[in-house]
C-alpha cells in the first residue's frame, strides 16, 4: 500500500483531491454502441464551453483540481488546455480518443498514451505524469498496463475503481494508493470508496454523485476522512453540469436514465461540495508526486 508521506491538512483538515475527467457528451463509453467516433467532429462540441465553466466554479471556490484530458479534446482546443494549466491547475492524460485499455494490445496501449503525452506537454508547455484510463479500465486482467505507464514516463495513475460496475471494476483492489508492481512501480490512486461490512460502496463522483442525495455522499467522504484517515478522490465530468446538452438519438432507457439524471443538479452540489471539504490537485494531496515544480 502507498500513502502519503504525509496527509496534506489545513488547519486540522484532511485535504481531498477533486479531478475533472475532460471529455465530451458524445465521447462516455455508455454510447459506444450509439456513436461512432467518426461522427465526432460532425457532432456539436460543447467540451470547452463546459470546462469553461468548471473552471469559473473553481476560481469561485479558490479549488485547484487535476484535468485528466483527452489528446482529442487538445488537439482542438489548445487555448482550452493552456487555461487550464494557467489557472493553476495540473494537466493529466486521460489517452486520445477514449479508447478502453482493456480493448487495447499492450503495443495499441503504449502508441496512445505515448501520443497523448506528448500531445499534452506540448500544448500546455508542462510536464504530464498523471494518467486515468478511459472508463477505469484497468483490472486483474491488463496489469500490464501500469508497466508501460511507468515506461512511457508516467508518475502516477488512478485508474481503477475498487467496486462491481458492468462497465468496470477491480472490487478486490485496495482502496488506498498502492503500487501493482511493487515498491518501485508506479503508483495508483484509486477512486474513493466507503466500506460497509465486507463490501466497498462508491462515493468519488460520477453517476452516483448525481443519483445518490448529496447529504449520503458528504457523510461517506467524512467517514473515509474521519474513519480512513484517508484523503478522499472526486470526479466528474464537464457534461455532467450541462442540462441542455444535445441527447442521443436510439438508447436504451437504462442508458438515458445514467446520463441525463439530475444534470441540473450536479453544478449546486459541486459547489456545496466545495464548500463541505478542502480540495487541490492529486499531485499535491498524493506528496512525493508533485509536478508542479516539474
Amino acid at each position: 500500500m502507498v500513502t502519503p508521506r504525509t496527509v496534506l491538512r489545513k488547519n486540522g483538515q484532511i485535504v481531498n483531491a477533486m479531478s475533472v475527467d475532460v471529455e465530451d457528451y458524445f465521447q462516455v463509453q455508455a454510447f459506444a454502441n450509439n456513436v461512432d467516433r467518426a461522427s465526432w467532429d460532425s457532432r456539436e462540441c460543447r467540451v470547452e464551453t463546459n470546462t469553461d465553466n468548471v473552471l469559473q466554479l473553481f476560481a469561485d471556490a479558490g479549488v485547484c483540481a487535476t484535468f485528466f484530458t483527452l489528446g482529442w479534446v487538445a488537439e482542438r482546443y489548445p487555448q482550452l488546455i493552456r487555461r487550464i494549466v494557467d489557472q493553476g491547475h495540473e494537466l493529466a492524460s486521460h489517452g486520445y480518443a477514449h479508447f478502453r485499455v482493456d480493448e487495447q494490445t499492450p503495443e495499441e496501449f503504449r502508441k496512445d498514451i505515448r501520443l497523448t503525452k506528448q500531445l499534452l506537454e506540448d500544448t500546455a508547455g508542462t510536464v504530464v505524469r498523471g494518467y486515468r484510463a478511459a472508463t477505469f479500465s484497468i483490472g486483474s486482467k491488463n496489469l500490464w498496463a501500469f508497466e508501460v505507464l511507468q515506461e512511457e514516463g508516467y508518475i502516477y495513475s488512478s485508474s481503477v475503481n475498487p467496486i462491481r460496475h458492468d462497465f468496470y471494476g477491480m472490487p478486490d483492489a485496495p482502496r488506498f494508493g498502492f503500487q501493482p508492481d511493487g515498491p518501485d512501480g508506479i503508483d495508483e490512486f484509486p477512486i474513493t470508496t466507503v466500506r460497509f461490512g465486507n463490501k466497498n460502496f462508491p462515493c468519488g463522483g460520477g453517476g452516483f454523485f448525481r443519483l445518490l442525495p448529496y447529504a449520503l455522499y458528504r457523510s461517506a467522504l467524512r467517514r473515509v476522512n474521519a474513519g480512513d484517515e484517508q484523503p478522499c478522490i472526486f470526479y466528474f465530468h464537464p457534461w455532467e453540469i450541462d442540462p441542455n446538452q444535445p441527447r442521443i438519438p436510439n438508447t436504451s432507457a437504462k442508458t438515458r436514465f445514467r446520463h441525463y439524471l439530475n444534470l441540473e443538479r450536479t453544478a449546486p452540489r459541486l459547489r456545496a461540495l466545495t464548500r463541505d471539504f478542502l480540495w487541490d490537485r492529486m499531485d499535491r494531496v498524493f506528496v512525493g508526486t508533485d509536478t508542479a515544480a516539474a
